[in-house]
């Protein structure tokens, strides 16, 4: 039997890829500067909705979907800083996941608010909220 079979250089085992060549990427660990910079935006995307909330600044509608929009750009401020998503990693496959587990929270979160806000109005006849309060 060949040293070449045997797991030589070029072999089944490690042979012909550098001990580097497992399916790491340059760059995908981030500098201190990049979790630095992703630090920074973490706090202040989370101090702004606890001012808002703290000092009353804007109405209840408002500063819901404010407070939801800077949410989802938190979310992908840890997605690009701390997790180092981006389309190059693992050949797109991880984005592609991630993409794919977003639309199905998405449609369960749009269908769960869907179905709470029309409950009270399938509700069955007679089943109205002041006459519940007249139960026993």
């Amino acid at each position: 039997m060949s040293t070449h079979a045997q797991g030589g250089h070029g072999g089944h085992g490690h042979g012909g890829h550098g001990h580097d060549d497992h399916g790491h990427q340059e760059g995908a660990h981030g500098t201190f500067g990049s979790y630095m910079t992703g630090f920074i935006l973490s706090v202040i995307l989370t101090v702004i909705p606890f001012w808002l909330v703290m000092t009353g600044t804007l109405d209840n509608t408002t500063t819901t979907v404010v407070i939801l929009a800077l949410a989802v750009v938190q979310i992908l401020v840890h997605m690009v800083y701390f997790l180092h998503m981006n389309g190059r990693v693992e050949g797109g496959w991880s984005m592609l996941a991630m993409i794919f587990t977003l639309i199905v929270v998405v449609i369960m979160f749009a269908g769960s608010l869907w179905v709470m806000y029309h409950m009270n109005h399938n509700m069955m006849p007679g089943m109205t909220t002041p006459d519940m309060s007249n139960l026993p």
